[in-house]
């Protein structure tokens, strides 16, 4: 039984923004699959919702003539998968989206819910945080730019104002050109399970030199982390097995994540230097560093 006690159908962003105003206790809704579940269990019962989903200029994925690449809010996670662009600009954030729930969640569920959910396993946002995204968003007119590390607020909250919607996920150029990427939820089962933890790698890689790397963590912070103090200890040095194990060390002193009935804060510290290696690893394999040159995970620890 779902208790909700009004439900509106917005044709275009300042309408969205419009009916968010006039009613300030209603919540957004395009694909459903958090907000639903919610009210269903109670903890939004009574809500009203604001539909987004029939806003086109929401949708799809275009390269603007800067390189930038614009993701619209409402596109749904199998669209980004397939999408042309993201497979050959981009393809780590499709195979990140890739692992969100089912099927049935990844027809349904759009990139844009998955951010703004807040939540910290969002499979979408370790990604999004190491290419340095920017968040477009829209309010009756206005509009202003977000970076999305500055996004975050805390667990479940974001900095949205009454009357914000937003409408794009932004790549700059910069971000991604000559960056190779990598992305490893671990979860307690194989399939539709939110992460345990998560970590979303992107580095550039020239002549086996680190010349740039962005490390960023799920479910290891009260919300998305960027490891810095790890990222500049790496930065301008040689591929090599030495690098690994420094940045496995250095990873476990970075993060903070907590205890929980998924996991406790060890058993995460642990896996975090583990999974955090293999990614880079990955990365560096798809850089053309021969793989013997670091480790040979797939015969040490299986495949990656």
């Amino acid at each position: 039984m779902y208790d909700i006690e009004n439900y509106y159908n917005a044709k275009t962003t300042d309408e969205a923004s419009a009916l968010l105003k006039e009613h300030p206790g209603a919540r957004i809704i395009s694909g459903g699959s958090d907000v639903l579940i919610k009210i269903r269990e109670g903890k939004m019962a009574g809500t009203s919702l604001v539909c987004i989903r029939d806003i086109e200029e929401m949708k799809g994925i275009t390269v603007k003539e800067n390189g930038d690449i614009w993701i619209g809010a409402g596109t749904v996670f199998s669209h980004i998968t397939r999408d042309p662009v993201i497979q050959e600009r981009i393809p780590v954030l499709g195979e990140a989206v890739d692992q969100v729930g089912g099927p049935q969640v990844r027809n349904i569920g759009t990139i844009g819910g998955n951010i703004c959910n807040g939540a910290v396993s969002a499979d979408s946002v370790p990604t999004g945080f190491s290419y340095n995204a920017k968040l477009r968003i829209v309010n009756t007119g206005k509009e202003r730019i977000v970076p999305i590390r500055e996004f975050y607020l805390g667990p479940g909250k974001v900095k949205l104002e009454q009357g914000d919607v937003m409408t794009h996920v932004i790549i700059p150029s910069e971000e991604y050109q000559g960056y190779q990427g990598h992305y490893i939820k671990y979860s307690m089962r194989r399939a539709m399970d939110i992460a345990t933890l998560s970590c979303s790698v992107v580095s550039k890689i020239e002549d086996d030199i680190l010349e740039d790397v962005r490390i960023t963590f799920g479910v290891a912070a009260p919300v998305p982390w960027r490891c810095t103090e790890t990222e500049e200890l790496l930065k301008g040095r040689k591929i090599t097995k030495e690098l690994y194990q420094e940045l496995e060390n250095s990873i476990r002193s970075e993060i903070n994540p907590r205890d929980s009935w998924r996991a406790s804060k060890a058993f995460r510290i642990q896996i975090a230097g583990e999974i955090a290696k293999r990614a880079l690893y990955r990365t560096a394999v798809l850089a053309g560093v021969p793989e013997e040159q670091s480790f040979d995970f797939a015969e040490e620890f299986g495949e990656v």
